[in-house]
């Protein structure tokens, strides 16, 4: 099984469709958003010629309404594997959500569960005292938890103390437990450019959206009947937009914070990749053709 992992714009996507495409593959997608139904552009799902060409799975799986979980996401992707295996054909996995790939190659992480009192005393501490402050708390308690926490992310951050509130135990020591007994199924390739390619690819990449109707997709998900679903809303290129729907901003001031925020989760995304073991980092250079990137690829891939 092949997977191939790199930051958003990377190429990943069309670089897996042509090799599922020579290679009668079957795609797994590894995306905690093009599971959401309706969502197509904001997500950059593969184009509906594509899916008639190759066979694409965990795509438009849930409702924009409905959360979704990484264990389900796991839970699904073994499920699906099976099934392709069965009908003899190749597996390709792709995708960038680090935790959803994390979780496929070394399982699934089960700390302890949640508590409301716990997590609504961390918030307050945080309106109260500033998210710094709490940052600050974990670095004490589990430093290494804290160096992987960017000290803006107040999810992670209120989990990992969390996790220490209810067990006494920093919550590295359990991601510590996680097995690499899936690792060795997967042949493991990266795609990786030059930062300032990147950040162009990214606007390119906005701006390709907004042209292919984004506002207008975000527009009709807010009419629909059921409301968003936190996660949804939340999705970058989504929740800018709804803000923008709203009379909060303006459209300019919008796409860049939508660009803002895809470079940040670009930067998220290679902290979170050099963490894994085995991936097999392809360069690409600014001006390479996509024939070129497939040749490279396979080669890569017979001698992985």
């Amino acid at each position: 099984m092949l997977l191939i992992l790199g930051t958003t714009g990377s190429g990943k996507g069309k670089l897996a469709f042509e090799l599922a495409k020579s290679s009668d593959a079957e795609i797994i997608s590894v995306d905690s958003m093009k599971i959401y139904r309706r969502m197509d552009v904001g997500t950059a799902k593969p184009p509906k010629e594509a899916q008639t060409i190759v066979k694409y799975h965990l795509i438009d799986v849930v409702e924009p309404s409905e959360s979704f979980s990484v264990g389900k996401f796991i839970e699904l992707t073994n499920q699906t594997i099976d099934q392709i295996k069965k009908r003899g054909k190749p597996v390709i996995a792709v995708g960038g959500t680090a935790l959803y790939i994390k979780s496929l190659l070394y399982g699934l992480f089960e700390g302890p569960g949640t508590d409301e009192e716990i997590r609504t005393q961390l918030k307050e501490k945080a309106k109260s005292q500033g998210l710094a402050k709490l940052h600050e708390q974990l670095s004490k308690l589990d430093p290494q938890a804290a160096q992987k926490i960017h000290p803006n992310d107040s999810k992670r951050i209120m989990r990992a103390l969390e996790v220490y509130e209810l067990t006494g135990k920093p919550i590295s020591s359990f991601q510590s437990q996680w097995t690499q007994n899936n690792c060795s199924n997967w042949k493991i390739i990266g795609l990786r450019r030059d930062k300032a390619v990147e950040s162009q690819r990214i606007n390119a990449r906005v701006k390709k959206m907004i042209d292919a109707g984004l506002v207008e997709e975000v527009e009709s998900l807010l009419n629909e009947d059921k409301p968003l679903s936190k996660q949804a809303q939340s999705a970058i290129g989504y929740a800018e937009i709804i803000d923008y729907l709203s009379n909060k901003t303006s459209l300019e001031k919008s796409l860049e914070l939508i660009k803002k925020n895809t470079r940040h989760l670009a930067k998220h995304q290679r902290t979170w990749f050099k963490t894994f073991k085995n991936v097999n980092w392809l360069d690409i250079e600014a001006d390479e053709s996509a024939e070129k990137i497939l040749e490279r690829t396979k080669i890569l891939s017979e001698n992985i």
